[in-house]
């Protein structure tokens, strides 16, 4: 994987995160601003896909086992159209920090995800 592409996709979903949980626990409702989070989070994990598919093609191996890899990915990219679909469908304040609680969830399988690639084996 790219480490720089993990740190910048960890960043963004922790500031969506943190983005999320404070509009909710302000008392804010869903709109633009706090789906805007989880909808650029799922780009980059369409992009981590594309990124992991061809990495391999190009000498970028993984060292930690690949099936435990692409279960954190499928898996990562389930999460926010998710909290999307659960924002759009029950309009809460408290809608809004299952979001933040979706982006950061994301966040944090962006860094392991990048550890099973990188280090788990070596």
């Amino acid at each position: 994987m790219i480490l720089g592409f993990t740190v910048a996709a960890a960043v963004v979903a922790g500031a969506a995160a943190l983005l999320a949980a404070v509009l909710g626990l302000a008392g804010r409702r869903p709109s633009d601003l706090s789906l805007a989070g989880p909808a650029l989070v799922e780009l980059l994990l369409v992009a981590q896909l594309v990124i992991s598919l061809v990495a391999p093609a190009v000498g970028n191996a993984p060292s930690g086992s690949i099936v435990e890899f692409y279960a954190y990915l499928i898996s990562a990219l389930v999460i926010p159209p998710a909290a999307i679909f659960w924002a759009l469908t029950e309009k809460t304040r408290w809608s809004v920090v299952v979001v933040g609680v979706a982006c950061f969830a994301v966040a944090v399988m962006f860094v392991r995800m990048q550890i099973i690639w990188t280090q788990q084996g070596a």
